[in-house]
């Protein structure tokens, strides 16, 4: 039995185009045709590496927005603090500096209070 929405969708993605490519004929052009459309292989999007790639991306995001109200908020931000936000992939930490950077009088002080490091 079918526990959910997402449950139903996935059994039907994984089972229903081999039926559809028999249904079509092995040697039939609308069989050829519909085996080129459903041969893309979708295993990155669930791999771990793109898991890596998403939170890279997430964490370069959250230090981009970083830099961003700072300077948005007349701030002056050094290159040494840039590299130290930009270098940072612990996305705890990087939320703490965003929610920092709001407040502080200085780019400097978003690296002081609470959790240390990077």
């Amino acid at each position: 039995m079918v526990n959910s929405s997402h449950e139903a969708m996935h059994r039907i993605f994984q089972e229903y185009p081999g039926l559809f490519t028999q249904g079509l004929g092995v040697n039939r052009p609308a069989g050829e045709l519909w085996r080129n459309l459903v041969a893309v292989d979708l295993s990155f999007y669930k791999s771990y590496i793109f898991e890596e790639f998403r939170d890279e991306g997430r964490a370069q995001g959250r230090a981009e927005d970083i830099v961003l109200v700072l300077e948005a908020r007349g701030l002056d931000v050094s290159d040494e603090v840039r590299e130290r936000i930009t270098g940072c992939d612990d996305p705890g930490l990087l939320r703490d500096w965003l929610t920092r950077a709001v407040t502080v009088s200085s780019a400097e002080a978003i690296f002081t209070g609470g959790r240390e490091g990077a």
